[in-house]
């Protein structure tokens, strides 16, 4: 899916890319769009944070791969005193992800579970905008670590803290097939292993 994490793809797309008998072709799209191309098998398969709805006419066959926390990251220069993560939701401009994203629904239930009203400076539907956004200190972000990797191992961001209870769940989803193909299976498998 085209607002899922670059980070989170190349992760499971590295087995492939170091192999030179492999030659990858990368789409990205709404679900609907990709689940289309998969049906029509135009596509091997889907990852996405998002279960396909159960379709009687597709069988689809989502295999969860990898399940990743979600925290509060923040800037260096906006983060520099430590605070709690309660304390810096309830006082520091918020960006949040879009609320039809796999896991808004949880960080909302958790806002009003501590009687938080963040002061939400943008609600973003694609991950790769959120770390420029919070990269650029606009605000503090709600967001699988992930997806921020190299900016916290360079020291540019901070993970506050992971919130309790909220993980975002990444799924392969691909069509049953009289025969499955081999390299597919190894490398969901090892995905899944990771």
């Amino acid at each position: 899916m085209a607002t899922l994490s670059r980070n989170f793809q190349l992760s499971v797309l590295a087995p492939l890319l170091a192999r030179p008998d492999i030659r990858l072709a990368l789409r990205s799209g709404t679900l609907v769009s990709l689940l289309r191309q998969l049906r029509d098998h135009r596509l091997d398969v889907l990852l996405t944070n998002v279960l396909p709805s159960r379709d009687t006419d597709v069988p689809w066959l989502p295999q969860q791969i990898a399940e990743e926390p979600v925290a509060l990251v923040g800037h260096r220069r906006r983060v520099r005193k430590r605070r709690a993560w309660t304390t810096l939701l309830a006082a520091e401009p918020l960006i949040l992800p879009s609320p039809d994203s796999a896991f808004r629904g949880s960080i909302d239930a958790l806002l009003d579970s501590r009687h938080i009203e963040p002061r939400v400076v943008a609600e973003v539907d694609d991950m790769a905008m959120i770390r420029l956004l919070v990269r650029e200190n606009a605000g503090l972000a709600i967001l699988p670590p992930i997806v921020v990797r190299d900016e916290l191992s360079a020291g540019v961001l901070q993970e506050v803290g992971r919130l309790p209870g909220i993980r975002e769940t990444f799924y392969a989803v691909t069509l049953k097939r009289a025969l499955p193909d081999p390299l597919l299976t190894e490398v969901l498998a090892d995905a899944g292993r990771r």
